[in-house]
């Protein structure tokens, strides 16, 4: 019989896998229809207008001075339990493709609003579909599901919000590529010496994810044929592929969907 996990792990693992948290997840789903973004990435609470004034009033959460992302009553419960568990996952990557290109052809303001828009639409997408935004860097963003928060359908639900994102931002003219993988990997809080605290998840199937992302072209989804069996998804009809990526040992199967 194996040793049970740890307190700390036991419950990080819950939290992702089983919904432990059951009424951190009604507030979630709760918090999630209030205006407006920001947000806390953990919980979803609003940090601004009348969501932020709303939930400040009634559950006293308000941005974290030190660490934006969070709302003040995450950061506390992520300082309070560092550490994280191995974990089932989906994780997506999106990014804006040739954006130094684009970049030059535009002026600084025009640049920053089209990259606000990538922002908005996709994290509006990710949300919709109970992802969680690990993070907005430059030109990409990351998220990961899990079955605690988005349910036992959650890679489906990963590959829905890819499909959306793609569409709108056909719509919106800004050329994206995705990718999408399921693994298992790394989630918790992890901090620094100075006390700053993150919720990620690391490990080499978010790498994977990472790469796959890199690789596809402006409207391609690219998903492993993993991430499509954990869906239940017949990809016999889509484009396949065997990718070549870098710090991943042996090639990688793949299918292309083109929304």
């Amino acid at each position: 019989m194996s040793d049970p996990k740890p307190e700390v792990e036991q419950m990080w693992h819950d939290w992702f896998m089983t919904d432990a948290f059951k009424v951190e997840k009604g507030q979630y789903r709760f918090l999630r229809v209030l205006p407006h973004d920001p947000r806390c990435k953990l919980c979803y609470a609003p940090f601004h207008g009348i969501g932020g004034a709303v939930v400040g009033a009634l559950l006293g959460r308000k941005q974290s001075s030190l660490y934006p992302h969070f709302c003040n009553l995450c950061e506390e419960f992520a300082k309070k339990h560092p550490g994280g568990a191995e974990v089932e996952m989906s994780m997506l990557f999106v990014d804006v493709r040739g954006s130094t290109a684009l970049s030059e052809q535009m002026t600084s303001v025009e640049f920053s609003q089209l990259i606000n828009r990538f922002y908005v639409g996709s994290t509006k997408a990710i949300a919709e579909e109970d992802g969680l935004v690990e993070k907005l860097a430059g030109d990409a963003v990351a998220a990961f599901w899990g079955a605690g928060f988005a349910g036992k359908d959650y890679v489906t639900r990963t590959i829905h919000a890819a499909q959306n994102i793609s569409r709108l931002m056909q719509r919106q003219k800004i050329p994206v590529g995705i990718g999408v993988h399921t693994g298992t990997a790394y989630f918790g809080a992890m901090g620094s010496s100075e006390g700053l605290v993150d919720i990620s998840a690391i490990g080499e199937e978010v790498n994977t994810a990472a790469r796959l992302a890199s690789k596809a072209a402006a409207g391609e989804i690219i998903i492993s044929e993993t991430a499509l069996v954990r869906a239940h998804m017949d990809g016999s009809e889509l484009e396949s592929r065997k990718l070549e990526l870098k710090g991943i040992s042996g090639p990688v199967s793949v299918r292309v969907i083109r929304v």
